[in-house]
C-alpha cells in the first residue's frame, strides 16, 4: 500500500461535506462525552467520543472507526459522521485505537473488541439496544471492523481472549477497505502493521485479510468503493463481495464512479442513502 494511504483523510477531515453533499443532522445530541473505554490493565488508555441522542430509547448503536494506514490520523476524522448518525437517533461511539509500528496486528482488532464490550456494558445507561449495534469504518478502519465482525464468536485465535459474541456487529458499513493484504507484497504500511514482509510471514498476511475470514454466519455488509481508487483498488471490494455472496451472506456494493480513495471519503455523503437503507433493512433503523 502506498505511503499516501497514511494521510488519506488529512484533507477529508476539513471538507467531509464535499461536492455539495452536506452531512447534516436532524437534531443535536443530548450529550457528547469523551472517555477512556479500555480496562485499567490495557497497554495504553484509549479514548472515545460517545454521542447520546435525544429522545427515549432503546436506540440502535454505531461504532465509528477512522482510517490512516494503521499508523496515524485520529477519530476526529469521523466527527461529521458521528454528528450525522446521532442526529438520526443512534448512540454513536467514535473510537481511537493503537497505531503501528509500536502496536502490531492484532492489537488494533483487540482494541475494537474492547470498544464493543464497553457498549454492551453501558447499554442500559445509554438506552442502547444491544442487538442493533452497527460498525462503520473507512480504509484501515473498515479493514479492522471487518476483521472484528468476521471472527466474533468463532473461537478463532483472533477472537480470543477479547472477542466473543458481543463483538459481532449486527451490520457493517465498510468504505475503501483493503480486504486482501496479500495484494501488497511491497510498500511500507502493511509490513509495518503486520510485523514483516509477505515472504517472511505469509500466514499473517492471509490471517489479517478479511476475505479469508468469510463464513456463512458473517453479519451483513454494505461496501462502498471508488472505481478509480489506486491505493486500495476496487477488486478488494469485488472479491470480498463475491466471497460473502458465495456463503449467502447479505452484501451490497455501492460503486463510487470516477472517484479515488481520498475523494470517496470526501464525498461520503453520497454513499449514505444506500448505507442508511442497508441499516434500516438489517437493524430496523432508529426508534
Amino acid at each position: 500500500m502506498k505511503r499516501a494511504l497514511a494521510a488519506v483523510v488529512a484533507v477529508a477531515s476539513m471538507t467531509l461535506s464535499g461536492c455539495g453533499v452536506v452531512l447534516g443532522q436532524k437534531q443535536p445530541p443530548e450529550a457528547v462525552n469523551t472517555l477512556v473505554y479500555t480496562p485499567a490493565e490495557w497497554p495504553e488508555p484509549l479514548r472515545a467520543d460517545v454521542y447520546q441522542p435525544r429522545g427515549e430509547g432503546p436506540f440502535p448503536g454505531m461504532l465509528l472507526v477512522h482510517g490512516g494506514g494503521w499508523e496515524g490520523r485520529s477519530r476526529e476524522d469521523m466527527d461529521r459522521l458521528a454528528s450525522y448518525y446521532v442526529g438520526l437517533g443512534y448512540v454513536v461511539m467514535n473510537v481511537s485505537y493503537r497505531f503501528a509500528p509500536e502496536a502490531l496486528y492484532p492489537a488494533q482488532v483487540h482494541d475494537l473488541q474492547q470498544a464493543m464490550h464497553w457498549l454492551h456494558r453501558e447499554a442500559e445507561r445509554l438506552s442502547l439496544d444491544r442487538d442493533r449495534i452497527a460498525a462503520f469504518g473507512y480504509s484501515a478502519g473498515a479493514h479492522l471492523v471487518s476483521l472484528m465482525a468476521l471472527v466474533a464468536g468463532t473461537g478463532d485465535e483472533l477472537d480470543r481472549p477479547w472477542g466473543g459474541e458481543d463483538t459481532r456487529p449486527a451490520a457493517v458499513v465498510a468504505g475503501g477497505a483493503p480486504m486482501d493484504l496479500r495484494k501488497y507484497p511491497g510498500g511500507r504500511l502493511v509490513p509495518q502493521f503486520l510485523g514483516g514482509r509477505i515472504t517472511e510471514i505469509p500466514e499473517t498476511f492471509a490471517a489479517a485479510s478479511p476475505v479469508t475470514r468469510v463464513h456463512p454466519e458473517a453479519p451483513p455488509f454494505m461496501l462502498f468503493h471508488g472505481t478509480r481508487d489506486t491505493l486500495v483498488t476496487i477488486d478488494h471490494a469485488e472479491d470480498f463481495v463475491a466471497a460473502l455472496a458465495a456463503e449467502d451472506v447479505p452484501v451490497t456494493l455501492e460503486r463510487q464512479a470516477g472517484r479515488g480513495h481520498i475523494l470517496t471519503f470526501l464525498t461520503v455523503g453520497t454513499a449514505l442513502p444506500e448505507a442508511d437503507a442497508f441499516l434500516q433493512r438489517h437493524l430496523g433503523g432508529p426508534g
